[in-house]
């Protein structure tokens, strides 16, 4: 099997945006999963209603920041994760967060709420890319250099942030 049929297998969608692709995973019509790929992963759609509606609001927020995403989302973790992303959810386009700003508002760490992060199963739609380090941009998705940080900087900067 290639990979390009392993990728067509694990998500429903593959949409472009303008420094990578997001793959997309429903079930029961609900989005459980968005994973930034690199861009030579191949764009496709299925014939699925949610995932035309969300890969219209991808496009909406590539041309628009301020955009926000209206989707109904299926997400598993723990309670604490849980309370993590609903505040990540809540952080408006164009500011950040510090890890131990969330660490105090939820009386816990800053390691604990990058580990809530890391497990985000939603990128993008749940904006774990706001929250940054207190010294600079930080980690993002489990690395703290590289491709996947630069994703970070590159939403940022969409957002109006320079990092």
């Amino acid at each position: 099997m290639s990979s390009g049929n392993k990728v067509t297998e694990a998500y429903d969608a593959v949409v472009s945006l303008p420094f990578c692709n997001l793959g997309l995973k429903f079930e029961t019509g609900q989005l459980v999963l968005s994973e930034y790929l690199k861009p030579d992963v191949r764009v496709f759609h299925s014939d699925c209603v949610e995932v035309e509606a969300l890969a219209g609001q991808i496009q909406q927020y590539v041309n628009n920041s301020d955009f926000r995403f209206q989707i109904d989302l299926k997400t598993t973790g723990t309670k604490f994760q849980q309370k993590i992303w609903k505040i990540l959810s809540d952080i408006p386009v164009g500011t950040v967060r510090t890890y131990g700003d969330i660490a105090r508002q939820t009386a816990s760490s800053a390691q604990a709420v990058g580990n809530a992060c890391r497990a985000n199963p939603i990128p993008l739609i749940i904006p774990c890319h706001r929250v940054v380090s207190v010294s600079g941009i930080g980690g993002f998705a489990g690395s703290t250099s590289g491709y996947l940080v630069d994703i970070k900087r590159q939403l940022l900067k969409h957002e109006g942030l320079e990092f």
